[in-house]
């Protein structure tokens, strides 16, 4: 059985061609969704709701294994400062659940996507689909498109303590 929603029926109406991955319904973590769908870690990409002053949050669409670099996002937004709102935040400010949030379950919305110059090594990447439960792999080049996003180096490996 194929998933339909919101996402899949905007990129059928404009012919985008994607893959629908289905996923199990609970909350998964990129790296998560990865071994689950056997795909190449750095291509599955995660949505982080970034809040900023006095303007509708941003969406870092980042490769899975990295964390957003706040700094390098300030200054690639000329912003002072951004900020890593709570999940319970992040899911008000979208009205998506976390483990679903898309930039493309987000267009005309007003919300600014930034999306890591890492998947610019790639010709397909993976991202939400826009709800728990699926993943949508399609073009970089059809992502940007759709979402108006720009390209910046906005992320960091995660700083592990033991």
């Amino acid at each position: 059985m194929t998933i339909t929603n919101n996402v899949t029926r905007f990129l059928d109406a404009r012919k985008v061609k994607y893959i629908a991955h289905e996923l199990p319904a609970e909350k998964l973590g990129a790296v998560q969704a990865a071994l689950y769908m056997h795909a190449p870690l750095d291509q599955v990409f995660k949505t982080i709701v970034i809040t900023r002053e006095k303007k509708k949050p941003v969406l870092a669409v980042i490769p899975g294994p990295r964390v957003v670099d706040l700094k390098q996002l300030a200054l690639f937004l000329a912003e002072k400062k951004v900020h890593l709102p709570t999940e319970r935040e992040a899911e008000e400010l979208t009205g998506l659940q976390a483990g679903g949030i898309s930039p493309l379950a987000l267009i005309n919305k007003g919300f600014q996507v930034v999306i890591d110059t890492a998947a610019q090594g790639f010709e397909q990447i993976y991202i939400s689909g826009g709800q728990r439960g699926m993943d949508i792999q399609l073009r970089v080049d059809d992502l940007a498109k759709l979402t108006i996003a720009r390209f910046g180096w906005i992320s960091k490996e995660e700083q592990i303590s033991i």
